[in-house]
Formats: structure tokens, C-alpha cells, sequence
């Protein structure tokens, strides 16, 4: 059984996009690559013909995972994550003992961007984020230890 994959609306347009891509233009880019490198000589120590067969394994394994992705995607309903309680889809402002805030949205594994606040559901933190309210105090058990956040607001 695959494993559900949470996306936003945006985050399953970007994966078809990409797929899109990958099927339409770097599947025909690599095929040609694989086709010069055979016009130079045979494909025995041939370094060209190497490197392309192997971006094209590349490739053809990205097709492959994003197609999976897509078939056990289920859709955030972002509407309907804004509630009073943090889950999936929900914008969390929290602050630290030290009183610093920041803002995380929590979304699947398949978008998570901690550099740009999007953590997944299944890190430490969003995992031990959710459900939780404004106002209440959460332990997060990480791997570098563990800290404690308040949960200052929920969109």
C-alpha cells in the first residue's frame, strides 16, 4: 500500500507541470544526447553516452516518483484547514522561550521548504504541532533535543 501523499492545490500543480516537462521535453532532450553520443563512436568507454544514459535513469526515476506521488495524492482543502486547531494546510505563528516567532505553514512531505517556513506534517515540529490551539504550549522532541513552543496564533 503507497503512502498518501498531502499536497496543496499549488504543490499538485507544480508536481503535473514538472511532469509535464519531463515527459514532453527532457525525455526528447536526453533521447538526443543518448543519439549523438552513439554518432562519435560505440558506447563502450564512451563518457557521453555514460552521462546521458544515466540522466536519462534520472529522469525516467523522477517520472516514475511523481506519477506515484500524483496517484496517492490527496488535496489540502485549504478553506477548510483554517480552524482554530492546527493541521494540515494551517498558517502557525509560534514563539520560542526565548520569545522569538515564527510563522510555519504545514503542509506534506512532498512541499516541505523549512527554508521558507512550509514543514511537514511529519517533521518533529509540525508533527507535534498539530492539532493543537492557540495559547497552549507544545514539547517538540527533535533530533538536536528538545525545546518547547507556544502556539501564538492559527490561520
Amino acid at each position: 500500500m503507497e503512502k498518501t501523499v498531502y499536497l496543496t492545490r499549488e504543490g499538485l500543480s507544480k508536481l503535473e507541470e514538472e511532469l509535464r516537462h519531463l515527459r514532453t521535453v527532457r525525455r526528447h532532450e536526453v533521447a538526443e544526447r543518448i543519439r549523438k553520443a552513439k554518432e562519435f563512436t560505440n558506447t563502450v568507454d564512451n563518457a557521453e553516452y555514460d552521462d546521458a544514459k544515466n540522466e536519462q535513469s534520472f529522469v525516467e526515476g523522477r517520472i516514475q516518483s511523481i506519477e506515484r506521488m500524483l496517484a496517492n495524492a490527496v488535496v489540502i482543502d485549504e478553506q477548510t484547514a483554517r480552524t482554530d486547531y492546527v493541521r494540515l494546510g494551517s498558517r502557525v505563528t509560534v514563539v520560542d522561550s526565548d520569545g522569538v516567532e515564527e510563522v510555519y505553514t504545514i503542509v506534506g512531505s512532498a512541499e516541505a521548504d523549512p527554508k521558507t517556513g512550509r514543514i511537514s506534517n511529519e517533521s518533529p515540529i509540525g508533527r507535534a504541532l498539530l492539532g493543537h490551539r492557540a495559547g497552549e504550549s507544545v514539547a517538540i522532541l527533535a533530533p538536536g533535543g528538545s525545546f518547547d513552543l507556544t502556539v501564538k496564533g492559527v490561520a
